[in-house]
C-alpha cells in the first residue's frame, strides 16, 4: 500500500509515477485525497467537540458541587436549573461526535479500499514503457548450444523418455496439469534439492517449509488481493459453501513466507531476514494463452524455490542485486544460457518497485522462457501487512520486502531437457546435478 502522507504531500509526483505504469490508476488520486480530507475534517471537528464537551462537563461538575455545598434549598434548585440545560447540550455533543466518528470511519474505509487497488510506484531507475516489448536486456550469460542434429521440443523428449504422462495428467485433473513419471519425477526432485542446498549452504538463506494454504489476509498483504482474486484457487472444507474463501491455495511461496512476520515489530538487529522455501504453486491463469495446450510451459500447478528478504530500507537495493545474482547462480551452475531483463514501468508486477526477469534459453522452443522474477517491493507490502521494525533512533519503521524465484520449474525443466538433449535421444545431466539425480544421463 502506498503511503498516504506521500499522496497528500506530493500528489503530482504520485500521479506521474502511477501514470508511467499505463494502467490508468492515476485517476484515483483525487478521489483518495477527497476522502482523506473528509476524514481529517471530521476528526478535527470531533476533537473540537470533545474539547467543548469536556468544558461543559467541568461546568456541570462545578455547579453540582456548589449546589451540594449550599445549605439553602433555593440556591440548590437554582443550581439544578442551570445543570439541566448543560446536560442537554452535552448529550447533543455526544450525538454529533458519534455521527462524525462514523463519517470519519466510512471515509477512511472507502479511501483504503481504493488504495488497496493501487499498484506500487516504480523506482526512479526503472524506465518508462507500456509493455514487455519495451523491456531492456541488462546482460546475458553463456551462448545457445550448437546442435548438429534436429533439436526436439520437450514434449517429444518427455514422451519418448517417459518423463511426463500428459494424457493421464489430463485424466486426473484436466488440462494445465502435469504428471511427472519415473526419471521425470526424480529430475524434478533433484532440481529442487539442488536449489535448496545452494541457497541455504552458499547464499545464506534460512529454509522454511510453509503451509500451502493461507488466509485472504496473506494474499492481501503481498498485493495479490483484492485486484487478482479471480486468478487463485479458493478452498472449502467439505461441501460447506460458507467456509469457501477462508483459505486459498498459494500462488507462490512468497505469499506465506513474506507474511511470516506480519503484524510484528522486529528489532533492527534482527534484519536482514533471508528465507528460502520450496512449495508447489497453484494459479488459475485466468485468460492466459497456452493453458490447455500440451506441454509444461504454462500450467496451473508447478514447483518453485522462492527467495524472500526483509531488509532495512537503506540496504534493499544492494540486497536486490545480490538476490538477482543468487538466482543467476542456479542457471550458471547448470550451464544454461540465459539473459537478464529489466522490466519497464508498464510490465512490472502490482507490488514491485523494480523487477528483473531472468529468461533461460530453450533450444526446442527457439525462445527464452522466464524462470525468475526478482523484485524489490520497498515498503509497499510491509504497510499492507503492518510489518515494522524498531529503528536505533527509537522510531517504528516499515522494512523493505524483496522476493525472487530461485528458480521456478517447470520452465527450468523444459530448458534443461532441451539444452542437454543428445543425438541418440538421451539427456546428459549437468555435472552439478548428477549427485542429486544419481545418474549421468537419462535414457529410454
Amino acid at each position: 500500500m502506498l503511503d498516504i502522507k506521500l499522496i497528500r504531500d506530493r500528489p503530482d509526483f504520485v500521479r506521474r509515477r502511477l501514470a508511467s505504469r499505463a494502467g490508468g490508476d492515476e485517476a484515483h488520486v483525487d478521489e483518495i485525497l477527497q476522502l482523506d480530507e473528509q476524514r481529517r475534517k471530521a476528526l478535527a471537528e470531533v476533537e473540537a467537540l470533545k474539547a467543548e464537551r469536556n468544558r461543559i462537563s467541568k461546568e456541570i461538575g462545578a455547579l453540582r458541587a456548589q449546589a451540594k455545598a449550599s445549605g439553602f434549598a433555593g440556591i440548590g434548585m437554582s443550581m439544578s436549573g442551570q445543570v439541566f440545560p448543560k446536560q442537554i447540550e452535552a448529550g447533543l455533543l455526544n450525538e454529533r461526535i458519534a455521527a462524525l466518528d462514523k463519517q470519519a470511519a466510512e471515509s477512511e474505509s472507502a479511501r483504503n479500499r481504493i488504495m488497496l487497488g493501487l499498484p506500487n510506484l516504480p523506482h526512479e531507475s526503472v524506465h518508462e514503457g507500456k509493455g514487455a516489448e519495451e523491456n531492456r536486456e541488462v546482460r546475458a550469460w553463456g551462448r545457445p548450444p550448437e546442435m548438429s542434429f534436429p533439436r526436439k521440443k520437450h514434449v517429444e523428449l518427455c514422451e519418448k523418455l517417459g518423463l511426463v504422462d500428459f494424457a493421464r495428467a489430463a485424466k486426473l485433473s484436466g488440462s494445465g496439469f502435469v504428471l511427472y513419471t519415473n526419471w521425470g519425477a526424480r529430475l524434478e526432485r533433484a532440481l529442487i534439492q539442488f536449489m535448496l542446498d545452494l541457497h541455504t549452504s552458499e547464499h545464506g538463506y534460512t529454509e522454511v517449509s510453509p503451509p500451502f494454504m493461507v488466509g485472504p489476509q496473506c494474499l492481501e498483504g503481498v498485493g495479490q488481493f483484492p485486484k487478482f482474486r479471480d486468478q487463485y484457487y479458493g478452498v472449502a472444507e467439505g461441501d460447506d459453501p460458507e467456509k469457501l474463501h477462508k483459505l486459498y491455495l498459494i500462488p507462490t511461496a512468497e505469499t506465506p513466507v513474506a507474511n511470516i512476520h506480519r503484524e510484528e515489530l522486529l528489532k533492527e538487529s534482527d534484519l536482514p531476514k533471508n528465507y528460502c522455501a520450496y512449495t508447489p504453486c497453484f494459479r488459475g491463469e485466468a485468460g492466459a494463452a497456452g493453458v490447455g495446450t500440451r506441454g509444461i510451459i504454462r500450467v496451473h500447478q508447478f514447483d518453485k524455490v522462492e527467495l524472500i528478504k526483509v531488509t532495512r530500507p537503506e540496504e534493499s537495493y544492494a540486497a536486490h542485486e545480490q538476490m538477482l545474482k543468487d538466482a543467476e547462480d542456479v542457471l550458471q551452475r547448470l550451464g544454461l544460457h540465459y539473459r537478464v531483463v529489466l522490466l519497464c514501468t508498464g510490465d512490472m508486477g502490482f507490488s514491485a518497485a523494480k523487477t528483473y526477469d531472468i529468461e533461460v534459453w530453450a533450444p526446442g522452443q527457439g525462445s527464452y522462457l522466464e524462470v525468475s522474477s526478482v523484485s524489490n517491493c520497498e515498503d509497499f507490502q510491509a504497510r499492507r501487512m503492518n510489518l515494522r521494525f524498531k529503528a536505533s533512533t527509537g522510531e517504528n519503521r516499515f522494512p523493505h520486502l524483496l522476493n525472487g524465484s530461485g528458480t521456478a520449474l517447470a520452465r527450468l525443466f523444459v530448458a534443461l531437457v532441451e539444452t542437454f538433449q543428445q543425438s541418440d535421444g538421451s539427456i546428459l545431466m549437468p555435472a552439478k546435478l548428477q549427485p542429486y539425480l544419481k545418474a549421468e544421463r537419462i535414457t529410454a
